[in-house]
This record gives structure tokens, C-alpha cells and sequence, in this order.
């Protein structure tokens, strides 16, 4: 190759086309003034593997380096890299991403992905690259948060780093990111506001939840930016581009209850609504003082993983001792009395014993799911079906291994559809669930969602929400949710959005 310039690649998912690119930007942040990079994001481009390419065919770059997460990123990312490695032998492929961590073996045995980055890269990226354009390659060994085959064949996987102050980072290349594509773009009309924008505030998770892919990634660490510099880049969005509306994408934003505060004492005059995911347990801990303050501020909803009411179950997912089912119950309520809306996903079809038990608990999970919404009837749910992620170690993962799941042997297998729908926690794909478990469930969603269709579809209001309501109400009044038809039609006629998988986005 006659240079080393690097591409950095964020794969089309199906609910970003909306969302600034967060993750590539950290990376260009990384090595911003140091190396020579371009931006490609497959949500804007027409044909993003031929903007990739051509690119390759100007000689001057050395590098493809793509962010990897499970779901309908792997649909680009995947061939991409293939196609990549095929027409340019000699370029350099790295990967990064929760996928890339967790499922890191497939991804390097592919033969088309030579580097992984497991977990945050701003330290990682620089150096690999750094490392590899010295040739020296004896010292790979020496960068934290890196995986890769070495001359012997073996696959090595480099002790992880702590997690870094996150003000001490560099600044993310906004303006760098405007000269490819406007970042009016990426401000689009939700629900929450005219234009909302997507924002990371902090990285990790202090919990370790044994169904989260994010707990092999961060072992229970966080870090958060300061309120001031949150602060910063909301007003710097605010004067440049008038933005009402806020998505934090953090896995945990309301881990620290004094961080929030401060943030919301400095917005609170901004007319900014804002929208973040947290724990019950931990959010439960505010005064109701503090949730008024905070919904003065503009929090308008909280993303929470309630996951289920079962108590034995919550220990299990590694998430009892401090969340209760009825802490959940007490919870809604007093986001009721102080008007956040709670958004609560529940994992249903975990392995059991038997098949019986498996059934029983999912029925329990709906019965449960419905004493909530009678207690709060604003509380949005969101249902998942259970999807094991590569936690090793954690009593959950040895008993999906034992109940005889695998994950797919070879990368081109990750892009078959089932899987896609796999990792949207849509498709189980899991040897306990039988299909008239996974009937029950979807059924089940659709009358709740005919129901209480979502607030987020705000296209689903007046009469429309009124008919829905009407023909679902007997459904889901009485439990009768096979073949629920009907519902579907009046879904399927009026576009109905399920937030969990099209985001928030009016299209």
C-alpha cells in the first residue's frame, strides 16, 4: 500500500440512520492530528461499500476499521470486511464493537479480521497502529485491550485497561464529521422533540447482569464525563443547531446520582427534554425531590431493565439482593406521582428445569407485566425474548450450555437472518423454547401493544388509539391472545413502530 491512511466505518443498523455516530467518532478522536482518517457511515450512504472501495483504489489507505454490534450491523460489516480483505490482500482489517469482544474467536478464525479491540480503544487504537506502521510487532503483546493471532497461530487477548478519566479524553471531531456528512442530518423528529440528538456520556456499567453483553466488555467498571462538559456539548448543539431533545445511549446514565443533579440544575432552563437507561435499584435511591428536579429539567422518560418479577428469577440474572418485584411495583408508582415515564424491558424465556417451569414463568412474567400496568398505566414495556451472551463463568451461561445452545461456528453464519433476530433479542433460536412458548409471548406483545400502543408512535393517536384500544380490549382483558389478527392488520395499516427495534424515529 502507498500510505497509511484509515478508513473508519460505522455498518448500517436499522434504527441509526438518526444517530450520530458515537462510536467512530471516539475513534477519530483517537488519533485525530495524528494519522490521516475518513469517516464512512452506512446509514447516509447510498452504497457504502463503493464509497469503501474506491476509496482502496486511490492507493493511499492501509487501513479498514469498522465498529462491529451484534444485530443488523453485522449484515454490512461482515461481507464488507470479506470483500475488503479479498480485493486488498494486504490492507489491515480491525474490529471493535460489542460483537467484536464478545464473540472475538469466530471474528479472528474468519481469516478477514486481523485485530479486535476489546472494549474502549482510545488508548488501543493509536498504539496498534503506531505499533504496526513501526513493525514492530514483538511489542503487540504490550497494548492493553487488544486481541489477535500471533506468529505461533494463537489467538492472544491482552490484559484489559482501566476505564479512563472520560474528560481527560480528547474532544470528539464533530466539525471533522460535518466536512462528510452535515451533522443536521443526524437531528431528526422523535417524539421527544422536533430535533433530538443521540449522546454518549459515559462508558460502561457498574453491574454484572449475567445476560448483558456489556458485562465480558467493562467487568463492572464505569466512568462518566463531568456535568460541565455534558453541558458543553448539549450547548454547543443548542446554539448550532437549536436541538430540543436529548437520547442518552449510555448503558448506565444515572449512576451517579450527583452527576445527574448537576446536569439537571444546568439544563433546567434550556427546554431540552432528555430521555437516558438506569436501574431500578439505583434510581430507586433518589428522593422524590431529586425525580422532580430531574423532570423539571426535561427527563421526560427512563429506560429501565426490570427484566422480570420474579425474585428467584432476578437472582439468577445475577440482578437480586437489591431489585425486588416489588420494588418494581413501588418504583412505576412514583414515576406515576412525579410524571416520568418508565420504560421497562423484560427478558422472558430464561432455561429451566423443565419445560413446564419454563412456560409457567413466562406466564407469570405476563400476569406480572399487567399488575404493572395497572399500577401505572403510562409505564411503556418492552419485551424481549431471552438471548445468552458469552458471560463465562456465571452460573446462566453454564446452564444454556448445558441445556445444549451454541452460537454460530463461522462468521457467515451471524448473517443469516435467524441470527439477526437473534441478537435483536426477537428470535431465541434457544433448545427450551418451544414455539407455542415463543407464540404466547409474541401474541401476548401485539394484544398489549393494541392495548397500550407505545407513546413513542406518535403517528398512533385520536381515533386510531381509540379503535386499537376497542378491538383489543376484550384480549387483554380476559387473556385470550391466540391469533390476534385483527390487532395485526390495524398494525400493519398504520406502520406501528416498536421502539426497541425502530428506535424513536418519525421517519
Amino acid at each position: 500500500m502507498g500510505s497509511n491512511k484509515i478508513i473508519i466505518f460505522n455498518p448500517r443498523s436499522a434504527n441509526a440512520k438518526h444517530r450520530i455516530p458515537n462510536s467512530i467518532l471516539q475513534v477519530g478522536a483517537a488519533i485525530h492530528n495524528i494519522y490521516e482518517y475518513v469517516f464512512v457511515d452506512g446509514n447516509l450512504e447510498r452504497d457504502p461499500l463503493q464509497t469503501i472501495l474506491n476509496y482502496f483504489k486511490t492507493g493511499e489507505f492501509k487501513y479498514f476499521c469498522t465498529t462491529v454490534m451484534p444485530g443488523p450491523q453485522l449484515k454490512e460489516a461482515i461481507p464488507f470486511t470479506k470483500n475488503i480483505k479479498k480485493q486488498y490482500p494486504d490492507c489491515i482489517t480491525v474490529w471493535g464493537g460489542y460483537f467484536a469482544s464478545n464473540q472475538y474467536k469466530v471474528s479472528i478464525n474468519s481469516g478477514y479480521v486481523d485485530y479486535i479491540i476489546n472494549g474502549p480503544g482510545d488508548n488501543a487504537f493509536p498504539k496498534l497502529i503506531a505499533t504496526l506502521e513501526n513493525k514492530e510487532l514483538d511489542q503487540l503483546s504490550l497494548i492493553d485491550n487488544l486481541i489477535y493471532r500471533n506468529i505461533e497461530g494463537k489467538i492472544v487477548q491482552t490484559r484489559k485497561e482501566a476505564l479512563l478519566n472520560q474528560d481527560d479524553l480528547p474532544s470528539l471531531p464533530y466539525d471533522y464529521l460535518n466536512t462528510f456528512y452535515p451533522l443536521s442530518q443526524y437531528l431528526a423528529k422523535t417524539f421527544m422533540g422536533r430535533k433530538t440528538l443521540a449522546y454518549h456520556s459515559s462508558m460502561g456499567c457498574p453491574f454484572s447482569c449475567s445476560f448483558c453483553a456489556v458485562v465480558p466488555i467493562y467487568n463492572a467498571r464505569w466512568k462518566g464525563k463531568s456535568a460541565d462538559n455534558i453541558y458543553k456539548d448539549l450547548t454547543y448543539f443548542k446554539h448550532k443547531y437549536n436541538i430540543d431533545a436529548i437520547e442518552f445511549h449510555d448503558n448506565n446514565f444515572f449512576t451517579s446520582r450527583k452527576r445527574v443533579l448537576e446536569f439537571s440544575k444546568l439544563v433546567m432552563h434550556d427546554n431540552v427534554q432528555w430521555w437516558g437507561e438506569g436501574r431500578i435499584d439505583t434510581i430507586n435511591q433518589y428522593s422524590d425531590e431529586d425525580l422532580r428536579i430531574m423532570r423539571k429539567a426535561g427527563c421526560k422518560m427512563i429506560f429501565l431493565g426490570a427484566e422480570t418479577g420474579n425474585d428467584e428469577v432476578l437472582k439468577q440474572m445475577n440482578k437480586g439482593g437489591t431489585q425486588t418485584g416489588q420494588m418494581i411495583k413501588d418504583f412505576v408508582l412514583r414515576m406515576k406521582n412525579v410524571d416520568i415515564i418508565p420504560e421497562l424491558s423484560f427478558v422472558l424465556g430464561l432455561p429451566g428445569d423443565s419445560e413446564e417451569q419454563v412456560y409457567r414463568q413466562i406466564l407469570w412474567d405476563i400476569n406480572f407485566i399487567k399488575e404493572i400496568k395497572e399500577i401505572n398505566p403510562n409505564a411503556e414495556i418492552i419485551i424481549y425474548l431471552y438471548s445468552p451472551v458469552p458471560t463465562e463463568g456465571s452460573e446462566l451461561y453454564q446452564q444454556i450450555l448445558d441445556a445444549g445452545f451454541s452460537f454460530p461456528s463461522t462468521l457467515e453464519e451471524w448473517i443469516d437472518p435467524s441470527w439477526e433476530k437473534f441478537d435483536l433479542r426477537k428470535n431465541p433460536l434457544t433448545p427450551w423454547l418451544k414455539p407455542y412458548m415463543i407464540d404466547t409471548i409474541k401474541n401476548f406483545e401485539t394484544v398489549l401493544n393494541g392495548y397500550y400502543p407505545t407513546v413513542s408512535d406518535f403517528r398512533i393517536k385520536g381515533y386510531k388509539k381509540q379503535l386499537l384500544k376497542l378491538v383489543s380490549g376484550y384480549r387483554y382483558k380476559f387473556g385470550f391472545y391466540q391469533y390476534p389478527y385483527e390487532i395485526k392488520v390495524l398494525h400493519r395499516i398504520w406502520k406501528y413502530r416498536q421502539p426497541e427495534i425502530q428506535g424513536f424515529y418519525s421517519e
